[in-house]
Parts: C-alpha cells; structure tokens; sequence
C-alpha cells in the first residue's frame, strides 16, 4: 500500500525538496491530511506552501532568494478508491487512477540561521500575498510580504554549515539609475522578478534623480524600467538584448 501511494504522490513531488523522506509514512500521512488550501506549516527542515488547485498556476518567491527565482506549486494527486478501479475483477483503463485532491503545494527547504521565511506568491500571473496566510509585513523596499516565524525551529543533520556559508557568500547588488521629471513613479522589472512591472518601485534620492539597490544572487540578468506607462532600456547601459517578446532590454551582470 506504502509503495502504491508514495508512487501517487511522486508524480508532484519531482524536484529538490531539502532533507524531507517523501516515502516515509509520516509525510505521506501529513501531505494527504491537508484538505484545504491553509497557512504554511513546518515540516522537518522544510515549510509546506499550499494553495487551491483551482488556479491555472501558482508560484513563490522568497526574500531570502533575492526574489530572483519563482518555484511552482504542484498538484497534490490522490489515488482513487479500488472500488472505483476494479470491477468485477477487471482494471478499469478508462478510470484516471489519481483524483486531484483540490490542494496545489509547495515544499522550501529552510535555510540555517533564518529567523523568518518572507515571501510573495504569483497566482494566475499576478503578484500577491499568500490569500491564506494571515502574517504579512512591509519588506525592506517597503513592498507588503507575507511571512513564516521560524522561531524556536532547530535546523536537523541534515543541513550543513559549509554549504550555507557559500550560499551567504553568493550574494550580490545590483544597482538601477533613472532620470526623469521630479515626482514620478519608476519601477524596474526584469528576469529577477519575472518581469513584474509593479514589484520594485526607484527611489527620487534628488530631484529628478531615481535608484534603487536590490540584492541578487551572481549571474546574467535582463531588465527594462517602467516610466509612463511604457517599457525603456535604460539610457545609461549600452549593453542590450532582444527579450524573448522580442523588445530590446538591457543587460546586467552580478559578479
């Protein structure tokens, strides 16, 4: 029976999910007992994310992450009752074997020496808190995000210090200028925010003159700033690319 449930619950389960036995009884008793999109829960050394199932796609992004990767949700398939599989002996083919439990989920593993799991959530392609999560504080950008305590949580074995020491040692700034007329609004997008043109709003630090500094893990990132209603490169970076809607971005590097 073990075997027959775990193999339902894998279909969802593809992906690095940190020190969680997805086959042990314990989980599998766990994730089925859900029956309703609700707050997260700590589970092991991970936080279990929920969402219905009746949204097309639903995402995360975390703050710890710099908000530069989204991960999925999946959905949480249960195994139909024999009954309606067999009868009169017979496997019946027609018969999806998996019922979809209503429940889309995600699992993050938790990092070392985290104090609280701030994150956003992407549902049906707009940028939101977490409808069931009841925590909610004003991040360092002063954008609302949702939170999980994890105060009191002891990481287990499981989780190493030196692979935590080189995740802190990868992060990274990057830095965005604009100038435009004195008291507009400004906000820069591009593939660390999955082109969200409200999520990351500049600063007017003089007249005229609007930054903003944002923490991002090394690597090659696309992005285009948002004045008037329209998407522009910006004017001070000559390095730019076609985005894969084919307008012209800019480019930054995060070393």
């Amino acid at each position: 029976m073990k075997t027959f449930l775990t193999a339902a619950l894998l279909i969802l389960f593809i992906g690095n999910i940190g020190a969680v036995d997805i086959e042990s009884y314990q989980f599998i008793d766990f994730i089925r007992a859900i029956s309703a999109p609700a707050k997260p829960e700590i589970y092991e050394d991970g936080v279990v994310f929920t969402a219905s199932s009746s949204h097309k796609r639903v995402g995360i992004s975390f703050a710890h992450e710099g908000y530069a990767k989204v991960h999925w949700f999946r959905r949480l398939m249960v195994p139909r009752d024999q009954a309606e599989l067999f009868v009169n002996g017979r496997f019946q083919k027609s018969v999806n074997p998996n019922l979809d439990s209503g429940i889309m989920f995600h699992i993050q593993a938790i990092p070392l020496n985290l104090k609280n799991m701030d994150y956003r959530m992407i549902i049906d392609g707009l940028w939101t808190t977490d409808p069931v999560n009841p925590l909610s504080v004003s991040g360092s950008l002063g954008i609302l995000e949702s939170r999980v305590p994890l105060a009191g949580y002891s990481a287990s074995v499981y989780q190493k210090e030196p692979e935590a020491s080189q995740a802190a040692k990868m992060q990274g700034t990057c830095s965005f200028s604009f100038k435009a007329a004195e008291g507009e609004t400004v906000t820069v997008c591009g593939t660390f925010n999955n082109w969200d043109p409200f999520m990351y709003e500049l600063i007017e630090t003089r007249p005229g003159f609007y930054s903003l500094t944002l923490p991002l893990p090394p690597g090659t990132y696309q992005y285009a700033f948002y004045y008037r209603g329209e998407k522009i490169p910006d004017p001070a970076n000559a390095n730019m690319r076609y985005s894969r809607d084919g307008r012209i971005v800019s480019e930054a590097v995060v070393r």
